[in-house]
């Protein structure tokens, strides 16, 4: 009988990490490389198909630092309910995959969780990016601003759709300007 819950215990625990690839299909777009060195920085949370953790996030900010060749130190912060709510701050450390030209991390938020998060997009100058995953259950359209102009917004949404999510889940992010902004 201990051998039967043993095999059965194992193959639960395969299954299960078979579930939580950090590899999407290849035909899921992701941009064509990534420098580390420009991307790692401060990136504003523009707009959001959130985790429940988050869905009521104001000021949301996702920093990410190099601590190594192949790891990112992950801070998110974000006002919990309104610009006045309680501070949040979630630490998560990212291991870029090799092979995928730097677009594709596993972000572990603890052991032995690690997630798939795929940089779908970033323009040529790093001020836009969007953040992905296959399962189209969550995505972040980020800028190094906390605003930016209504067209370009625009044409980041069209490009989460054209990755295929249903967009109405998205949320438009609330982000003060700079000079109100107290959680810098």
């Amino acid at each position: 009988m201990a051998t039967v819950s043993r095999r059965l215990i194992v193959a639960l625990f395969a299954v299960f990490l078979g579930g939580c690839s950090v590899m999407p299909p290849d035909d899921f777009p992701r941009a064509e490389r990534v420098d580390l060195d420009r991307f790692v920085g401060t990136w504003y949370v523009i707009a959001h198909i959130p985790p429940d953790a988050t869905s009521n996030a104001y000021n949301s900010i996702e920093r990410y630092e190099r601590v190594g060749e192949d790891r990112i130190r992950t801070v998110f912060t974000y006002r919990d309910g309104g610009f006045d709510g309680e501070r949040e701050r979630m630490e998560m450390t990212g291991f870029v995959q090799a092979g995928t030209s730097n677009a594709i991390w596993a972000m572990q938020p603890f052991w032995p969780l690690r997630l798939e998060n795929t940089i779908s997009y970033v323009d040529p100058d790093y001020r836009t990016t969007i953040v992905a995953r296959s399962k189209r259950d969550w995505v972040w359209i980020m800028a190094r601003t906390p605003e930016i102009p209504e067209r370009e917004y625009e044409e980041l949404v069209a490009r989460v759709e054209a990755l295929g999510y249903d967009l109405e889940g998205l949320r438009k992010v609330p982000q003060q300007p700079l000079d109100e902004r107290d959680d810098l």
